[in-house]
């Protein structure tokens, strides 16, 4: 059974920086063909895709409000994913996920937000003074 489980959010001030990790547990990064997906998803807003890291080692960023700001990487001795996130703004107060699927779902933009194999529950990111 593949589990996918997030932490490193919590509250932080307007400029600050934090460190979300996703712990992917049933499934082995190598030797396998997927795509690991970082998404979050405000209160009464759409599903909206962060980033995409690829088996083939190739990291992909969407949307202008987090480029330059946020930076998907994964680890592949540990099994995990990793979102990078600074300069935090308070629009980017959300519950942040992570996602397995297939690797051809990086090479979409938008990045897909509905059609990943699994999901982990989400970790909450609160950015407030």
């Amino acid at each position: 059974q593949v589990q996918l489980v997030e932490s490193g959010g919590g509250l932080v001030q307007p400029g600050g920086s934090l460190r979300l990790s996703c712990v992917v547990s049933g499934f082995t990064f190598d030797g396998n063909a997927y795509a690991i997906g970082w998404f979050r998803q405000a209160d009464g807003k759409e599903r909206e895709g962060i980033s995409c890291s690829s088996s083939s080692e190739i990291v992909t960023h969407y949307g202008d409000s987090v480029k330059g700001r946020f930076t998907g990487s994964k680890d592949n001795a540990r099994n995990t994913a990793y979102l990078q996130m600074n300069s935090l703004k308070h629009e980017d107060t959300a519950n942040y996920y992570c996602a397995v699927g297939s690797p051809l779902l990086c090479g979409r933009a938008p990045l897909p937000t509905y059609e990943w194999d699994w999901w982990g529950q989400g970790t909450q990111v609160t950015v407030s003074s």
